[in-house]
């Protein structure tokens, strides 16, 4: 159980709720939407910049712990299509955020055989940013291990509606015009790319305290299963994440049918 002292502004671990079982499966893809950076950095009366700086860093830990507990993807929500809306100066920090992030920890992923994937409107981004993705994509493409997939300029909506008008682009050449659908739907979205049994996550984990999806993988995450904690991103740790899959491990997905036991009562 975790109990939060704002006064002290930390969490205290006194026990695992979920307990963590390295004998069960893990998700095969977990998505994070990493709320709380900029309040971390308000509570001890930093700027918000701060608390992306911090948050940069427990990316670096979860996505080596991730790795190492054999997730096969990890998505994480860096920048919505609406933070755009946020002070200048806080998007000029965090279009900057990539390269250095990228400039530090490439050489970590590349021993880690992690691959970088970087999905969303991704042209609408600074050029040194978009210059600091190309290089990690292409310095990590030859790793064959857990995806890191940062969810970079990215909104579901938009992400659907451009997958909608891609598709019909398409069958509009067809002669014969052919009946849409969900894989084809599904092929046409960003997560297209990888395999049909990774595109959707399993595990969705939202930080912070918040509990809402904030135009986040809209379609992929209709059976996912939703973890929310109160701790603020630059607090999460790889016992907190441990948590969040233990709680995983712990429920019954029967997406929409009944397991063979609730059948026969």
């Amino acid at each position: 159980m975790l109990r939060f002292f704002p006064q002290k502004d930390k969490y205290i671990k006194e026990a695992a709720e979920h307990p963590f079982d390295a004998a069960l499966p893990v998700p095969k893809h977990i998505a994070i939407i990493m709320d709380g950076n900029g309040r971390w950095a308000q509570n001890r009366r930093l700027p918000r910049v701060a608390g992306h700086k911090e948050g940069m860093e427990t990316v670096k830990k979860i996505t080596t712990h991730a790795s190492r507990l054999g997730v096969n993807v990890l998505t994480l929500y860096a920048f919505s299509t609406e933070n755009w809306k946020r002070p200048n100066e806080e998007v000029d920090y965090l279009m900057q955020l990539p390269v250095d992030f990228f400039d530090t920890f490439v050489p970590e992923l590349i021993k880690e055989n992690v691959k970088v994937h970087v999905m969303g409107f991704t042209e609408s981004l600074p050029v040194h940013t978009q210059e600091a993705v190309r290089n990690a994509i292409e310095q990590t493409k030859g790793n064959t291990g857990m995806v890191l997939n940062f969810a970079l300029n990215y909104g579901s909506r938009a992400e659907m509606l451009q997958a909608v008008q891609s598709l019909y682009k398409e069958i509009s050449v067809e002669s014969e015009q052919p009946e849409i659908t969900e894989e084809m739907i599904d092929q046409h979205l960003m997560t297209g790319f990888l395999p049909a049994d990774l595109r959707d996550p399993e595990l969705v984990i939202r930080t912070s305290g918040e509990e809402r999806i904030s135009n986040f993988l809209l379609w992929q995450i209709a059976y996912s299963e939703l973890f929310f904690t109160k701790a603020l991103w630059p607090d999460f740790d790889p016992v907190l994440l441990e948590d969040a899959i233990g709680s995983f491990q712990q429920r019954n997905r029967r997406f929409g049918g009944l397991k063979p036991k609730e059948e026969e009562e």
